[in-house]
């Protein structure tokens, strides 16, 4: 009965998402300035490029009709609908950084989404859950990733996009359409949990995942020294928590309820962090 309601939510999750993503407006979020309204440019991906944008949409390959996708919205949980939502949102804002030309720029709009996701989940964290240190943490990743939000928002009102692609923007493109992909799919298996908790730990744990990967992306492929030093930041305060969470969802799966199925997903989760090659410190 419990894997039963587990894959009704994961399901629920994923027709939710593609309904809340129908539904959003084509403008940015009410709180970037007008300056910071960056237009990319027409460049598109190679089209023999098979981790395209376009490939990264979750609806891909679903036939649902509207009736099924409000239906399955109806029986979701408030947490679960708030999550949905704010991945949601937060793969938009993604989304239009990954096509712009210069890597810079592309990353400082990609993680700008990419925090505010994180300030998102942290904030619904606080609202539902109960563990102390999972809450400890939702309010120290709120207060962390807010300050650097403030930087990407002052940097990019700066810095717009370049006219034109330069040597190194398909594959750069790639390596943030691909770690879109992954990200994106972990984090649905992890808020689907129906413990608010374990939600938390199993959505935010592949997000940090997902910014570390950025930050590398980064590192590789950008030149300004502002951001190339924010990436960094950004790796080294995100390794922490990304083995507090590993340890956290080890030591208190059992006793929030997760099953051997969830424990495999949460394992499976773990391991997505060793392509990265992150020296993990003792926590």
């Amino acid at each position: 009965m419990f894997i039963s309601r587990r894959f009704f939510l994961f399901a629920a999750v994923l027709s939710t998402t593609f309904a809340l993503y129908g539904c959003q407006p084509t403008t940015e979020n009410d709180e970037i300035t007008p300056t910071e309204e960056i237009t990319p440019s027409s460049t598109q991906m190679p089209d023999s490029d098979t981790n395209t944008v376009e490939n990264i949409d979750p609806r891909a390959g679903h036939d649902m009709t509207e009736g099924d996708m409000m239906g399955d919205e109806a029986q979701m949980t408030d947490i679960l609908k708030e999550y949905t939502k704010s991945m949601t949102q937060m793969r938009d804002e993604m989304m239009i950084g990954m096509v712009y030309n210069d890597p810079d720029t592309a990353f400082a709009k990609g993680m700008l989404g990419h925090h505010r996701g994180a300030v998102d989940m942290a904030k619904i964290e606080l609202k539902y859950g109960t563990n102390v240190s999972m809450r400890q943490l939702a309010q120290a990743i709120t207060k962390a990733q807010q300050t650097e939000i403030d930087i990407l928002k002052k940097w990019l009102a700066s810095h717009p996009d370049s006219a034109n692609p330069k040597p190194d923007t398909p594959a750069m493109q790639k390596a943030y359409a691909d770690g879109m992909n992954a990200m994106h799919g972990e984090m649905m298996l992890g808020i689907a949990d129906p413990v608010p908790d374990m939600a938390f730990a199993r959505g935010m744990l592949p997000h940090h995942i997902g910014a570390v990967d950025m930050a590398k992306i980064q590192l590789k492929y950008g030149t300004d020294e502002e951001m190339r030093k924010l990436a960094q930041e950004i790796i080294d305060a995100q390794q922490p928590e990304i083995e507090l969470m590993q340890n956290w969802i080890a030591a208190y799966g059992a006793d929030a309820g997760v099953t051997s199925d969830d424990t495999k997903n949460a394992s499976d989760a773990k391991e997505a962090v060793e392509p990265t090659k992150i020296n993990k410190p003792n926590v």
